[in-house]
């Protein structure tokens, strides 16, 4: 039997959170960016790393439906080495991430009002708005706000993309030399783009909180295959996305002679030019809110995501199960929602109006650390701290064993060119 629409609209939310949290700067800026300058060569690494990917997300789902807690709790019962591993490999990262989203959201907000003369003061009013919704709106404004966003984004970017397809790629320039994808810079941009493609990995922790939140929310236990049908089809549109954007940035911008500019304000208005030039002028504004909401969304699941990881993980860590103080998660999710915005706004101030060095540095960095989270899902999920019942298919294991050697092995031979350049 089926899963039907009424048990699906129960179960639909954390699936559509991951979709927009990916969609952000993976698909806005980094395939764009990869079409452009590299064109349709690209595609074929989106799509494998995106494959590749894909058990160690659909876990974090899995192993909250089957067990009704985090996979942040199955990484204590790997042992608390591997739960401190991940809260330090967090910590390690959380920053740079936020801080990439925040900049570039704060491009499209620029650009949507016309107000650049604020500079990165900008990125100081979205945290604050943002943590305004979340402490007061909690997980219901958050989950309401995204389905919203998915569904414009989805639309316009299926129809620019349609028409940009009918229209076939631009005229290449006389001269017009390739780069070359092969040489250092390539091959880091190259790991930078599959480092948040379709996002970081241990955002699948991400998963586990918000499909509790969403059982918690609706008061409804979905069976296992409700939730991994909502999961799977999310996935699926952010991959069916980003080869979109990917054709984008190719047939558009690719032998043009043109570059994507490094400062947020004017690369969020290329991006919106990439809409308008075949949907029509009359579409800038749309177009512009659709981008900047897009982005919007996604910073909100990144601020929210990481508080609410990093007050489980410490929780486990340091509170005990007697603890008084659990009963007050929502001060420590409110302490690390404030000290994330803070530390994120250090570094956004640390790398200027350098759009492009702080996005690959962010990325590069998920790409580097991705190995250890896919091992720590990948053995929750086919070991004894799951029902056989409740565990991957051979398919799927098959797939994890080739994703772990693929993330690791460009992990290593990153590291290797780093260290000896």
């Amino acid at each position: 039997m089926g899963v039907t629409f009424s048990q699906l609209s129960k179960t639909t939310g954390p699936g559509i959170l991951f979709a927009c949290t990916a969609i952000g700067v993976s698909h806005l800026v980094q395939s764009t960016r990869a079409g452009a300058d590299f064109g349709m060569l690209i595609l074929g690494f989106v799509i494998l790393v995106t494959l590749l990917k894909y058990p160690f997300f659909e876990y974090g789902s899995r192993y909250a439906n089957s067990t009704q807690t985090s996979i942040i709790d199955g990484y204590k019962k790997l042992g608390r080495p591997a739960l401190w591993l991940y809260f330090l490999l967090t910590v390690a990262s959380m920053f740079f991430v936020t801080g990439a989203v925040g900049f570039v959201t704060a491009g499209f907000f620029e650009n949507l009002f016309g107000i650049g003369f604020l500079g990165e003061w900008t990125v100081v009013i979205l945290f604050a708005i943002c943590v305004a919704i979340l402490a007061v709106g909690k997980y219901s404004a958050l989950d309401s706000l995204i389905k919203i966003i998915a569904i414009v984004l989805l639309v316009s970017t299926t129809s620019a993309f349609l028409l940009t397809v009918y229209n076939g790629p631009v005229v290449q320039a006389p001269g017009f030399e390739p780069k070359d994808l092969w040489d250092v810079s390539g091959i880091f941009f190259l790991l930078a783009l599959m480092g948040w493609m379709p996002t970081a990995i241990d955002l699948s922790s991400w998963n586990s909180l918000w499909t509790l939140e969403r059982m918690k929310q609706t008061n409804y236990k979905p069976k296992l295959k409700e939730t991994l049908m909502e999961f799977r089809l999310s996935y699926l549109i952010t991959g069916i996305l980003a080869v979109m954007f990917v054709t984008l940035g190719s047939f558009i911008f690719y032998g043009s002679g043109e570059e994507l500019p490094n400062d947020n304000s004017s690369f969020a208005h290329e991006v919106v030019t990439l809409y308008t030039g075949t949907i029509g002028d009359w579409s800038y504004v749309i177009i512009a809110a659709s981008a900047f909401s897009v982005m919007f969304g996604t910073i909100i699941a990144v601020l929210d995501g990481y508080s609410r990881s990093l007050q489980r993980t410490v929780n486990l860590m340091f509170v005990s199960k007697y603890d008084k103080t659990q009963k007050k998660p929502r001060v420590f999710y409110l302490i690390f929602l404030f000290a994330l915005c803070g530390g994120s706004l250090a570094v956004i101030f640390e790398f200027g109006n350098n759009l492009k060095e702080l996005v690959d540095f962010a990325t590069v960095l998920s790409f580097v650390i991705a190995p250890v989270v896919a091992i720590f899902n990948f053995r929750l999920v086919t070991g004894k701290f799951l029902d056989k019942k409740h565990q991957p298919s051979v398919l799927l294991k098959l797939l994890s064993f080739a994703g772990i050697v693929f993330l690791s092995g460009f992990a290593l031979f990153f590291l290797m060119m780093k260290f000896s350049s």
